[in-house]
């Protein structure tokens, strides 16, 4: 029997990677953490989910501030936002949540942590620092990082990522957004907000191009209401450094050759896996553009070396990366054969109003060919949403062919913390009527979720058939009003 110098060896200290140490390490596994950034936490606690979080949050309330009057308070003269005060609170938030992912307490668990860029010598050893460490398993989540398109000029021209733009030291008076994901959708509400110019820039025909078209429109109507300008079917030409100023080209659908100009350009165009550097070909780890191949229980053609996060190509969201880190310890630690399962993984885009999802949106119902309804309630027939000043939005709900939920969208005022009742019941195969009937606390958001599966059962109980057979059963009289006497 071959005597490793650890049980398992992690690469990459960001959400699955930390899962994995935390787990191996709590359930007595000699477990090795590699990180080759100077600290833990990942793309998300530095670049990504805290800072965007933070950011979005300080941006609102600057919003609310200059539209009180909406709510029936004074119009107040708000100065300009100081970017460096916000980046400031933005560093002071993550060094709370660094502590989390301290080394010293991945010590304190029990796994041993090391930082510089590893690479495979063979199948159970890389090499890290001039030294060689070796493992009974692996585990890469080593992540991805944002993606730089092939635009001419663009290599020549200055711009900014997810990477650098939550630590810039002035807030640039114009920014051109290339990419109208989640990640330019969200900053480019929040810098708009917070007094930037801001232009969108997208190939597709709609924002959040993975969303619902109807839903995706009543978000970029929000965010064009506010001033952010929208150019969708539009292919990008190349790009100039013009000093004080960066030119974007683009050619919209008609073939009108349009030209941008502003002081920022952030790419927000996707993200690749972090593949390279690690020495997967030499041992023969297979693997393509959107990241190393793995099998359902995470495995890659080597059984004892695994992906789990952004690095195997699947959904790059942070939550789904713990899930898979849970995953792989099921596997490795336990040799339990756990299999992935995303029928009924939860997202969210945090624009104003947020965006969640789960399961089968109509796109996807639609792409698999089955036969579905939808059924909706709209936030502006919702008392607290009306009260808090909310109208925009709505919830669908996604039935199949059996009258079953498959699919759950949100849009509208904290639909991300709206979505996780029906993370319960989907997950949970939580009966519509059992939902319909739970009693919720009024008034409150939350009571549309039980309105639109109360919707659903509406047309059923309150049938003419229901009510002819209460009639005769019952001696039901009908009607106490009649429609000539009520209007009067």
């Amino acid at each position: 029997m071959t005597n490793y110098d650890f049980d398992i060896g992690v690469i990459g200290g960001g959400s699955a990677g930390l899962t994995v140490t935390s787990g191996a390490a709590q359930l007595g596994a000699k477990t090795l953490l590699v990180e080759k950034e100077k600290t833990l936490g990942g793309d998300c606690l530095h670049f990504g989910c805290v800072p965007s979080k933070t950011l979005i949050k300080t941006a609102h309330v600057y919003h609310m501030l200059k539209n009180a009057k909406k709510l029936g308070l004074p119009q107040v003269d708000v100065p300009p936002a100081n970017f460096k005060h916000v980046s400031k609170r933005i560093k002071s938030v993550i060094d709370i949540i660094q502590k989390h992912d301290s080394e010293e307490r991945f010590c304190g668990l029990g796994a041993k942590v090391e930082f510089g860029e590893p690479k495979f010598t063979d199948e159970h050893t890389v090499q890290l620092n001039g030294k060689t460490y070796s493992a009974k398993n692996w585990v890469i989540a080593s992540g991805s990082s944002p993606t730089s398109p092939p635009i001419e000029g663009l290599d020549k021209t200055p711009y900014i990522t997810n990477r650098e733009i939550f630590y810039l030291d002035h807030l640039p008076k114009s920014m051109i957004i290339l990419g109208g994901g989640p990640i330019g959708t969200e900053m480019g509400q929040a810098f708009n907000r917070l007094g930037t110019k801001v232009f969108i820039v997208d190939r597709a025909d709609q924002i959040l191009g993975k969303e619902d078209k109807d839903m995706a429109d009543e978000v970029m109507n929000v965010m064009g209401s506010e001033g952010v300008v929208f150019y969708l079917n539009a292919s990008i030409e190349a790009t100039k450094d013009l000093g004080s100023e960066k030119e974007v080209i683009i050619k919209d659908k008609a073939g009108k050759t349009i030209c941008l100009k502003a002081e920022t350009i952030l790419i927000a165009m996707g993200r690749s896996a972090n593949t390279g550097g690690l020495g997967l070909e030499d041992i023969g780890v297979k693997f393509d553009k959107r990241g190393v191949n793995v099998d359902k229980r995470l495995r890659t053609n080597h059984k004892h070396i695994y992906a789990a996060g952004d690095v195997n190509g699947g959904f790059q969201f942070t939550h789904a990366a713990g899930y898979e880190g849970g995953i792989v310890i099921s596997n490795a630690i336990f040799h339990l054969p756990r299999k992935t399962d995303y029928t009924f993984l939860p997202w969210c885009t945090y624009s104003d109003p947020e965006l969640a999802s789960i399961g089968m949106n109509e796109k996807a119902a639609k792409a698999t060919g089955i036969d579905y309804s939808v059924w909706t309630e709209a936030f502006k027939d919702n008392d607290r949403s009306l009260a808090e000043g909310e109208k925009v939005g709505k919830i669908k709900m996604i039935l199949d062919e059996k009258e079953k939920p498959i699919g759950v969208q949100i849009l509208g005022p904290h639909a991300g913390d709206l979505i996780n009742e029906w993370v319960d019941v989907l997950n949970g195969k939580v009966k519509l009527s059992t939902l319909a009937s739970a009693v919720h606390p009024y008034p409150t958001i939350g009571e549309i979720n039980k309105k639109v599966a109360g919707t659903f059962f509406s047309p059923k109980i309150f049938s003419d058939k229901i009510k002819k057979s209460l009639k005769f059963f019952f001696h039901l009289r009908g009607r106490a009003c009649g429609t000539d006497i009520c209007e009067e």
